[in-house]
């Protein structure tokens, strides 16, 4: 039976983030500070809700895309019943989990997540904002917002007219496989959209493939969009670091990290 493709590039995604991009220390720790229940806005595969909920917290976690759901329920299964029970997966759209009736009942929350690049899947400024609205609407007063996203130099930029790259070629340890990613990219600078295509090509070296491709609209953020946007969610900016460990941001910063508070009623 041939692989759905939504499955497919589930499981792909966690070959793509095989090499860890070092955040998930940064959300412990942030965790270990504020206590739970924790909100994660694109939890995917549980990349980070797994690690969270086995230091003790209760996570819930919100994604659209059923397939990276399934993959999250197969890392908490593998993870014991202990961890799986702290953790609640919701299927639905990250901008109107303010709203959602489960998540509303598990809330409100101590800290909302929102991690590496996901805003950047939301094409519209519009919808960027609704993400840091939902998430200040769960947290409870002093509750933490955390958003972190790239922040692509020029010389990136310049790099998205279109041409194929190839980002690695892995091996897939589930199939044992040989998988092939690249890429190309359009950058609209007035709208600060990109539009990528992924292509994985999967099968044994010199032998038949097969190909999985994805589309993506993606809209890039700056770190003064992401100011407004905490700012008129009603939360307050604590931090705007440059890296996973909250050092500085400083200019060439390639990522910026925001925390923000929900401002405590008078």
């Amino acid at each position: 039976m041939t692989e759905p493709a939504a499955d497919a590039i589930a499981r792909l995604y966690d070959l793509d983030l095989s090499v860890e991009p070092g955040d998930v220390d940064l959300y412990r720790a942030l965790a270990k500070r504020t206590g739970g229940p924790i909100l994660e806005l694109a939890v995917g595969s549980g990349r980070i809700a797994v690690p969270l909920a086995e230091d003790g917290h209760r996570v819930v976690g919100v994604d659209i895309e059923r397939a990276m759901l399934d993959r999250a329920r197969a890392r908490m299964a593998a993870a014991g019943p202990d961890v799986a029970a702290r953790i609640e997966l919701v299927e639905g759209d990250m901008t109107a989990a303010g709203a959602n009736s489960r998540v509303r009942a598990a809330g409100p929350f101590q800290l909302a997540i929102l991690a590496l690049n996901s805003i950047i899947i939301l094409p519209t400024a519009e919808r960027q904002r609704a993400a840091l609205a939902a998430m200040a609407h769960a947290l409870a007063p002093d509750g933490l917002a955390v958003v972190d996203v790239w922040l692509p130099v020029p010389a990136d930029l310049t790099a998205f007219d279109g041409r194929l790259s190839l980002d690695w070629v892995r091996i897939e340890p589930t199939t044992g496989l040989e998988v092939t990613k690249t890429s190309a990219a359009w950058f609209d600078p007035t709208s600060r959209r990109v539009t990528l295509t992924t292509i994985f090509e999967e099968g044994r070296p010199g032998g038949t493939t097969v190909r999985w491709i994805r589309n993506d609209a993606l809209r890039l953020v700056t770190a003064d969009e992401l100011i407004s946007y905490a700012t008129d969610a009603g939360l307050e900016v604590e931090q705007l670091a440059g890296d996973h460990e909250l050092g500085p941001l400083a200019a060439g910063a390639d990522r910026v990290v925001l925390v923000a508070r929900r401002h405590h009623p008078d």
